[in-house]
C-alpha cells in the first residue's frame, strides 16, 4: 500500500498512526476528550484510545449520522468530543448533521476522515474521499486541518483538541514521506516554507507536499528555483503567504489529493484572484472519480506524481513569460 519514496526523504508512518498515537497519549492530560467510533477503530487508529479509556470510548456502530448527532451533544453538555470514520462516511453519511448539529451552533467537536483520497487504494470509489476538504470548508467557522506527514499530523491532533471550535482533520492510509523535522513548530493558519526560490511557487497539502519537494528538486536540475509551502490548514488558509508568493515568485502550482473542485486549489485561486493576479497550476484529480488500484499506479493515472507538478510549474511559467 506503500508510495513510492521521494529521493532523500526518509520513510515516515502513515497520519492516521501519527493521529492515533497522539490522541491515545493526549487522553491522559485531558479527562474530558471522549472519542466516538463508527465501528472503524482498528482503520483510524482510535481504538488505542479505546484500550486506554474505555469509560470515554464509545463505538456506534456504521451510523455516522448517530455518531455526529452524539458528538453534537456531548458537546453542548461541556464534554471534549472526538468522532473518527473514514473521511468518505462521515463527510458523507453525515453532512447535514454535521451542518445542523455542529457547524451552525458552532460547538465544539472533532472530527477526523482517515482513508482520505485516493491513496486507499484497492478499496476502490465508494471509499475514496475526494470531496471532503470541499465540503468540510463549506461550513461555516471550521478549520480544516491536512497534515503533510507523521510530525505534522502530531501537531495537528494537539492543536485541534487545544482549538476552540469545530475542526476537521484528515488523515490518511499509506506511509508518509518524512518532510518536516521533528522539533518544527506549527501554529493554525500559518503555512510552512520547506524550500525558497524565486520563479515560482508550489502550495500543497498532506502526501502531495513530499511530491511538490520532489518537484522542485526536479525543477532545480532544470535552472528553475521553487519555493515549496506546506498549507496544513486549508481553512482559514494563509492569504499572506500566498500573496508573498505571487508578489515575489509571479507564478503558483497548487498540488492535492482532491478534487480540483473546492479544495487548496480553489481557496488559493480566489486570493490570487482577488488581490495579486498571477498564472496559476493546478495538480489535482479532476471532476471524475478513481478506480481501485495500487496507489502508485492511481497517482500515476491521475496525474498527481512529481511530474505532474514539474510540468504544471512549465506551463504557469510559459504563461507569465
Amino acid at each position: 500500500m506503500e508510495l513510492g519514496q521521494p529521493i532523500g526523504m526518509e520513510k515516515g508512518a502513515a497520519t492516521r498512526d501519527a493521529f492515533g498515537e497522539t490522541l491515545a497519549w493526549l487522553g491522559q492530560e485531558n479527562d474530558q476528550i471522549v472519542v466516538l467510533d463508527g465501528d472503524v477503530s482498528d482503520s483510524t487508529r482510535t481504538r488505542a484510545f479505546g484500550e486506554a479509556f474505555p469509560e470515554r470510548f464509545f463505538n456506534l456502530g456504521i451510523a455516522e449520522s448517530n455518531l455526529v448527532s452524539v458528538a453534537s451533544g456531548l458537546a453542548a453538555a461541556g464534554k471534549l468530543p472526538l468522532a473518527a470514520s473514514f473521511a468518505a462516511f462521515l463527510l458523507g453519511n453525515a453532512y447535514d448533521q454535521i451542518r445542523m448539529g455542529i457547524a451552525y451552533p458552532r460547538l465544539n467537536v472533532k472530527l477526523v476522515g482517515s482513508h482520505s483520497g485516493i491513496s486507499v487504494g484497492e478499496d476502490g470509489a465508494s471509499q475514496m474521499a475526494i470531496e471532503d476538504l470541499a465540503l468540510a470548508a463549506t461550513f461555516p467557522g471550521f478549520t480544516v486541518l491536512v497534515p503533510a506527514d507523521e510530525v505534522a499530523t502530531r501537531w495537528a491532533t494537539r492543536a485541534m483538541l487545544a482549538h476552540t471550535g469545530p475542526v476537521y482533520l484528515r488523515t490518511g492510509r499509506p506511509p508518509a514521506p518524512r518532510v518536516h523535522p521533528p522539533e518544527r513548530t506549527f501554529e493554525i493558519g500559518q503555512a510552512v516554507q520547506l524550500r525558497d526560490g524565486p520563479d515560482i511557487t508550489l502550495i500543497a497539502c498532506g502526501l502531495m507536499v513530499a511530491a511538490a519537494l520532489e518537484a522542485a528538486a526536479m525543477l532545480a536540475q532544470r535552472g528553475i528555483g521553487a519555493r515549496v509551502l506546506d498549507m496544513h490548514t486549508v481553512k482559514p488558509i494563509d492569504q499572506a503567504a500566498i500573496l508573498r508568493a505571487a508578489q515575489e515568485t509571479g507564478a503558483i502550482v497548487t498540488a492535492e489529493e482532491h478534487s480540483i473542485v473546492g479544495g487548496l486549489g480553489a481557496a488559493v485561486a480566489q486570493i490570487v484572484a482577488l488581490h495579486h493576479p498571477v498564472p496559476m497550476g493546478f495538480v489535482a484529480i479532476m471532476d471524475h472519480y478513481a478506480e481501485s488500484g495500487e496507489p502508485q499506479q492511481l497517482f500515476q493515472k491521475y496525474g498527481l506524481m512529481p511530474e505532474h507538478i514539474v510540468q504544471a510549474a512549465e506551463r504557469a511559467l510559459q504563461q507569465r513569460a
